[in-house]
């Protein structure tokens, strides 16, 4: 069993988040902005009715992901849809998560907390795919043997599909 330092004991959770690079707060929704060129339609149906009815009845359970703007305010890396929904539940604050994340990172941490819902369009699909293998092909060396004339590392897209649930060819079918 491994014991807590001395430090730790006596640090608070906000020290504690600030050291990990990550806070949780309450902003003003008017804060929070959508992920720039985010691939997933945010829908007005049934089940963002739901949604709406439940952060009503509940609030919100998750907190939504995000990260500091250069302009000012925050964008958002996951929850589009629960921003929207407690936009019409009529909420004027939201928990979140704030993130220290360059633009590759933050593209790659929102196509994982999405790809795996319920009803995506094959093009929501295609888009993200290319997002993220453009993301991750940022963060490594491209050596000619392991890249496809695109850029992205052959390995990306095996796992890219893993982590999704689709194969690496289904993932460059989808990209192409």
């Amino acid at each position: 069993m491994k014991m807590p330092a001395i430090a730790d004991m006596f640090s608070s959770e906000a020290d504690r988040q600030r050291e990990s690079g990550d806070l949780v707060t309450e902003v003003p929704l008017s804060e929070l902005h959508p992920f720039v060129n985010h691939p997933f339609e945010v829908r007005d149906d049934e089940d963002m009715q739901k949604l709406v009815d439940s952060i009503k009845e509940n609030g919100v359970l998750t907190n939504l992901t995000v990260r500091p703007r250069a302009e000012g305010g925050y964008e958002i890396i996951s929850g589009h849809r629960r921003f929207h929904a407690a936009q019409l539940a009529g909420l004027d604050k939201i928990k979140v998560q704030v993130r220290d994340v360059d633009d590759d990172q933050a593209i790659i941490d929102m196509v994982d907390a999405n790809i795996q819902r319920e009803h995506i369009s094959p093009m929501e699909k295609a888009r993200a795919y290319a997002m993220k293998l453009e993301a991750i092909s940022h963060q490594g060396e491209r050596r000619q043997e392991t890249s496809n004339q695109v850029g992205w590392k052959l390995e990306s897209a095996h796992e890219v599909g893993q982590q999704a649930g689709d194969s690496g060819t289904q993932v460059r079918r989808y990209v192409r």
